[in-house]
């Protein structure tokens, strides 16, 4: 597979403590990958639902709600039917 050239704008607090990192290609491809992998499954990571996605989503929370882990305190659906 041929690699690829990406660029992007960073502001100068991000430029100088990415010039810190020894290899900050390798730092940048594994933090993109990582996030990547940690995406909504239903924005794809964009914050934002389409329509449709949005009636589902409607439909979905009338029998599932947010609750709080009291051991991590992260957030996770749960499921009101079971």
């Amino acid at each position: 597979m041929k690699e690829q050239i990406v660029t992007f704008k960073v502001d100068e607090q991000l430029f100088n403590l990415l010039n810190r990192i020894p290899n900050r290609s390798e730092f940048i491809r594994n933090s993109i990958l990582k996030s990547l992998d940690n995406t909504c499954p239903l924005c794809n990571g964009s914050g934002m639902l389409n329509t449709c996605q949005k009636d589902h989503w409607e439909s979905f929370s009338r029998h599932h709600h947010l609750a709080e882990c009291t051991d991590c305190n992260s957030v996770y659906l749960t499921c009101d039917q079971f």
